[in-house]
């Protein structure tokens, strides 16, 4: 029988890995799990949130930031890399990390079919251990669905849409997103 040996990281030697890292890596107290590539559609919806969120929050206090930037989430000793995060203000660093952010109000994943269940699930209940966060869009695909959640005093609330003639109201960052903008260029098989 062979045994494997599973090496455990600091959290120094992961960011100094990530810093020259290719690819993106999750780090997951103490563990590195590298991010699979995205797809074309994947790219293009997360360029349309972000577009669009650039345009609508210019001259106002909220701040879209894309995939690059790592959110750390200190209660579960996670980094992850969320599609898009929006921040109300100045983003909170993570002590003198220029690298990685402690506070969205709203948070979109774009889902895969390999991190669906995760961004569902376990993200989701780490995401929520964050105090300014407040909503949390996922958004299929391969058809235009789009599942919200928003947080309400006794708990979150789930609404989903799937017509591309309808808006999601946002009220955490107070504007509406048209289903079209987040699937322009999308075909559907």
């Amino acid at each position: 029988m062979i045994s494997t040996i599973s090496r455990r990281y600091s959290l120094d030697e992961y960011r100094a890995i990530e810093e020259k890292a290719e690819g993106r890596n999750e780090y997951r107290d103490g563990e590195i799990v590298p991010i699979p590539g995205g797809t074309l559609k994947h790219g293009r919806i997360g360029g349309n949130i972000l577009t669009y969120f650039t345009s609508v929050f210019r001259d106002t206090q909220f701040e879209p930031i894309n995939s690059d930037l790592r959110l750390w989430i200190p209660e579960h000793r996670r980094g992850v890399y969320p599609d898009v995060m929006v921040f109300d203000s100045e983003p909170q660093l993570n002590g003198d990390r220029l690298d990685e952010v402690l506070n969205p109000t709203l948070i979109v994943e774009v889902l895969s079919p390999s991190t669906a269940d995760y961004d569902r699930q376990s993200k989701f209940r780490m995401y929520r251990s964050i105090p300014s966060f407040s909503e949390y869009l996922l958004i299929e695909q391969d058809e235009p669905f789009v599942e919200r959640y928003s947080k309400q005093a006794e708990g979150w609330l789930l609404s989903d849409f799937s017509s591309l003639e309808v808006s999601i109201s946002l009220d955490s960052v107070s504007i509406e997103l048209p289903m079209a903008e987040i699937y322009g260029g999308i075909v559907f098989e």
